[in-house]
């Protein structure tokens, strides 16, 4: 969704291979080592968490939406504010969310 496949690949090589074999994991519905549900969300958004060179990398993606996986967000995370997300990126990824939704339904 948006700017996602972009931003992905302007994360580091290690990253992007990390996230790429998480997201094939989930599309033969599994979940590997390093997602997490995302907090706020309900059942079916979770977060790829990947640090690298004392950076943190997320990517955002929902399953169970029709039949494709939808990533929603990805960023890297600079905040100061601990482990939480910025409200900015939780903002965005809401609405993507709900545009993967619309786009779920017209895809049936």
């Amino acid at each position: 969704m948006g700017d996602s496949r972009k931003r992905l690949k302007e994360f580091p090589k290690d990253v992007q291979v990390t996230m790429g074999g998480a997201l094939m994991i989930a599309q033969y519905g599994g979940m590997a080592d390093n997602v997490k549900p995302l907090k706020g969300f309900g059942s079916g958004v979770f977060e790829i968490v990947d640090r690298y060179d004392k950076n943190a990398y997320r990517l955002v993606y929902a399953v169970q939406i029709g039949e494709q996986i939808y990533v929603l967000h990805a960023f890297q995370k600079k905040s100061k504010q601990g482990i939480s997300t910025p409200k900015a990126d939780l903002d965005l990824i809401k609405r993507r969310y709900k545009d993967a939704q619309e786009a779920a339904k017209h895809d049936r």
